[in-house]
């Protein structure tokens, strides 16, 4: 026996081989697609995780950086650490761009200085996206007794990772590419069992204590020094349909809680109802309705504290 010989298959695989490309023309044929270049047509997780790890290290060197790091080099590791993952990042815009003006027949003569243009936009944004994180760290580190420094909440809550995550894929979403965004979401789902919509909009000084089951819907709006606990979600109660069956797209849905509200465990918010401000969320809480500033909801009695007076408008 040759032992340098390749090894015989005992899988059918030209069968198999055959079987599963049959199944992707069909699929493409359905959709109308073809791959013109013949290459990728879209955005790679993995490039996109590269991309992520590279800019967690350049807002956040000397924790989040390479080990051997001295803060003496740190403008030249951040330098030269943006310059790869902005060209990389360029290129799967691009590839996003490309592909939408694809299925929608668009023209595509300006994708690549569009996506320049984005790429930009979202660079500028980082010095903006490090303050904000900033402050989220800091809201975790005073709303934790069990953190140590605000090093030790970085490096190691699930909670600060995923909104560091959160405040890129929220930018890219913003700036119209809505795939890369949600491809960094849901990188950073798979990663921390926290699962925030990139289109979600959070205010500074949010903090997500322990984190695992947390779901934040799309058109989800949250305030300034809001916390949240595990198994929480702010979800939609209903979807509206068009006359032909299909879910109407992009429609708010989703709760609206304001400034310095806190949410505990395993609550479940939904609708687009609105959590007044100041107001707490007791654990387990299920709620559908509009609530005014300062109220206390509690399981056990499903009843509502909340200030004398009239509600104020819009409940």
């Amino acid at each position: 026996m040759n032992p340098n010989a390749a090894p015989q298959s005992h899988w059918n695989l030209d069968q198999v081989v055959a079987g599963l490309r049959q199944q992707r023309e069909r699929w493409r044929e359905a959709r109308h697609r073809r791959l013109d270049s013949g290459s990728r047509e879209f955005p790679a997780r993995q490039q996109v995780q590269a991309i992520m790890d590279a800019l967690c290290g350049a807002l956040f060197p000397m924790r989040l950086g390479p080990p051997d790091l001295r803060q003496e080099s740190e403008d030249y590791y951040v330098g030269h650490t943006l310059d790869v993952a902005l060209n990389a990042l360029h290129g799967q815009v691009q590839l996003e761009l490309s592909y939408t003006a694809r299925q929608h027949g668009d023209d595509a003569a300006e994708v690549a200085s569009r996506a320049r243009r984005i790429v930009q936009s979202f660079a500028a944004y980082l010095p903006e996206a490090r303050a904000l994180l900033d402050s989220d760290v800091e809201a975790a580190y005073h709303g934790d007794p069990a953190a140590r420094s605000v090093d030790e909440v970085l490096v190691c809550y699930p909670g600060v990772m995923a909104v560091i995550y959160h405040r890129l894929a929220h930018r890219l979403y913003k700036l119209d590419v809505p795939l890369l965004a949600r491809i960094i979401a849901e990188l950073s789902h798979s990663a921390t069992g926290i699962d925030i919509h990139p289109g979600a909009t959070i205010g500074s000084r949010f903090f997500i204590d322990h984190g695992t089951g947390v779901v934040i819907g799309e058109t989800a709006v949250i305030g300034e020094r809001v916390r949240l606990y595990q198994a929480v979600t702010l979800g939609a109660k209903r979807f509206e349909s068009a006359e032909d069956g299909s879910l109407v797209k992009g429609q708010p849905r989703h709760p609206i809680v304001e400034d310095d509200v806190v949410i505990y465990a395993g609550a479940t918010i939904l609708g687009r109802v609105i959590i007044g401000r100041g107001s707490s969320i007791g654990g387990n809480v299920w709620l559908t309705r509009s609530v005014p500033p300062g109220s206390n909801i509690t399981q056990a009695q499903s009843e509502q504290h909340a200030p004398s007076g009239p509600p104020p408008a819009g409940f």
